[in-house]
């Protein structure tokens, strides 16, 4: 079997102390790692100077989404009452919200034991209700805000005026008042995400205001899910079960993308939604493509990035338009020059 379907050979060892908690101030003095493929050669910079490289030819293409609160803490409701007359049940719960299902209905995880039924206090007079347990894990409940079903448009404002950023698991450490802008990009407009598009976090007004002069510039939509982080645990990569996540992409962005303009995808989530679009036509709905060596790009050009957990299909994205040997060669590299990696860290521009 080829070395590029097995999920251990896209391991690495990342030595302690590499993990960015925090992002360097101001964005744009993150380091950038610039791989040009024709000619084959690296160039160490700071993300200040990415326009320096970029083709003056190319689109861009950036992820418009914005990071909701979504983590939030409560009780249980308690469920009965013993001879003694005591309430059992009860006990401290996590909530992540992950996603809508349809109108009332919403994917979460939860930390905490529960059941089907079980009722989750919030502050707000919020309650969330178990409805049902996925094999992955995950839950589906519904939500009431002082005892009214609540629409999606609705719960984000009550989980933005009580809930906490959803920094990724890999910080180790709570939120603070500076995430609610650092884990936001600087043109984050529609609701939804769990997750910050990370390759976007580099940009200051001044280098997105200078971008938006010299390149032409497109917004997609896709809210990135929980299952972003989730780990390929599978022997073979084709055997992993690929998160779904909704995307939307307006008329205008359709235009160029079919057209033959050279594209520069800000992120990861752009990259897919793009590819699936050129794959489905769909300009809407769950976006659950696996971008692998196995299954390269057809329209992204260009792609702009940050370094990647171990054995995740995001490093697995980048070795579809390198390799995975290149790829691993590159993050030794980036290692050996102290880059900062995943959410908070440095950047690779892949031309």
């Amino acid at each position: 079997m080829s070395l590029d379907l097995l999920t251990k050979s896209y391991d690495y060892s990342l030595p302690e102390g590499f993990i960015a908690t925090a992002p360097v101030h101001p964005r744009d003095h993150a380091k950038l790692l610039v791989y040009d493929r024709k000619t084959d050669t690296i160039t160490h910079t700071t993300f200040q100077h990415l326009l320096d490289f970029v083709p003056k030819a190319c689109d861009i293409f950036l992820n418009d989404t914005r990071v909701i609160k979504a983590r939030i803490f409560g009780q249980k409701a308690a469920t009965s009452t013993n001879k003694k007359g005591f309430t059992q049940g009860g006990g401290k719960v996590e909530l992540l919200f992950n996603k809508p299902l349809d109108a009332h209905h919403y994917l979460v995880m939860i930390r905490g034991k529960v059941q089907i039924g079980s009722k989750l206090l919030f502050d707000d007079n919020l309650v969330a209700t178990v409805t049902a347990f996925n094999e992955d894990g995950s839950r589906v409940v519904t939500f009431t805000h002082h005892g009214k079903k609540i629409r999606f448009e609705d719960l984000v404002l009550v989980l933005d005026a009580i809930g906490h950023i959803p920094l990724p698991p890999y910080m180790q450490r709570e939120d603070n008042k500076e995430d609610e802008t650092d884990y936001q990009t600087l043109f984050a407009k529609h609701a939804g995400a769990v997750a910050a598009p990370t390759a976007s976090l580099h940009f200051t007004p001044e280098l997105f205001k200078q971008l938006e002069q010299e390149h032409q510039t497109h917004k997609i939509t896709l809210h990135v899910g929980a299952g972003t982080f989730k780990p390929v645990d599978v022997e073979e990569i084709l055997a992993h079960p690929m998160h779904s996540e909704f995307f939307h992409i307006p008329n205008s962005s359709v235009k160029v993308l079919q057209s033959s303009k050279p594209i520069l995808a800000i992120g990861t989530t752009v990259t897919r939604t793009i590819e699936y679009y050129v794959r489905t036509a769909k300009t809407q709905g769950e976006c659950d493509l696996f971008l692998n060596p196995q299954n390269t790009p057809k329209r992204v050009t260009h792609l702009l990035t940050n370094f990647h957990l171990p054995k995740s299909t995001l490093i697995m994205l980048v070795s579809a338009f390198i390799g995975r040997e290149k790829t691993l060669q590159l993050y030794k590299e980036a290692i050996e020059k102290n880059y900062r990696f995943f959410s908070y860290g440095d950047a690779m521009l892949i031309l």
